[in-house]
């Protein structure tokens, strides 16, 4: 895996060069999120695009907010064979049909490629926000990939979710190995203490009940609208009882752009 910033992680594996949440453009800007909420960007990519090589697939959470497609990100989807997001993302981006797979919570779709080991993708439950917030958040997905010759279990990356009943019921249905968390506890000044994504106590309960090998935090930096970041997350681990913060597996980034 290779952390290019925010929730973007290039993921080789079985052949496949698979992208999360294509985010590439420079530091500066703001960008408006919906109903009076916004976030300036602060720290750019550690890759431009044209140093991250040919993608296979790009596994999109959710395309309405540029945290997690931006404007250079929407440019390098036109380069990829394959795109799998929501089924709301996938009408919205108005790809060829046969380029773009839109899923729902628990729907499976599988990668297959000549010469390539099939890599099953199952779409995962996430809620972007408080209760009731999911009309104004929007649909979003994670992903729990699934390949033969998985030694402990599955690769799942969470997208953007607060802690909720969905995302409890991921290790109840599979034994996750690696968990790629976001994280970032996202707040905004108009709707106060509500937030938008995992709190680190709140990724402390759902790695309790995950209980994975290794833990990679992202998307916990590089934006204004962060409550969070690495400290935190570090401070909350330490204190499991599960000796979790042992599993915490930080991805370096390279020398990043940053105002």
């Amino acid at each position: 895996m290779t952390h290019i910033g925010g929730p973007t992680v290039l993921i080789e594996v079985a052949g496949w060069r698979i992208l999360t949440d294509p985010t590439f453009d420079p530091p500066g800007r703001r960008y408006a999120f919906g109903w009076g909420t916004s976030s300036r960007k602060k720290t750019g990519p550690s890759l431009q695009p044209e140093e991250v090589g040919p993608v296979d697939v790009v596994l999109l959470s959710h395309e309405h907010h540029a945290d997690n497609l931006d404007d250079r990100g929407r440019e390098l989807l036109a380069q990829v064979p394959l795109v799998v997001t929501t089924r709301a993302g996938a009408e919205r981006l108005g790809r060829a049909a046969d380029g773009t797979r839109g899923l729902r919570p628990w729907d499976r779709t599988t990668l297959d490629a000549p010469a390539r080991q099939p890599i099953s993708v199952t779409a995962t439950p996430c809620r972007h926000g408080p209760p009731l917030s999911r009309p104004i958040a929007g649909p979003v997905i994670g992903f729990a990939l699934q390949w033969e010759g998985q030694e402990h279990g599955v690769l799942w990356i969470t997208g953007d979710t607060v802690l909720f009943h969905g995302v409890r019921e991921v290790p109840r249905r599979m034994t996750v190995d690696t968990v790629v968390l976001h994280l970032g506890a996202v707040r905004f000044p108009i709707t106060g203490p509500l937030h938008y994504s995992l709190t680190a106590d709140e990724a402390v309960e759902l790695c309790t009940l995950v209980q994975p090998r290794t833990i990679i935090p992202v998307h916990y930096e590089g934006w204004s609208h962060f409550a969070q970041g690495r400290e935190a997350v570090e401070t909350a681990f330490a204190a499991s009882p599960d000796h979790l913060g042992e599993r915490l597996h930080w991805l370096p980034l390279r020398a990043v752009d940053k105002l």
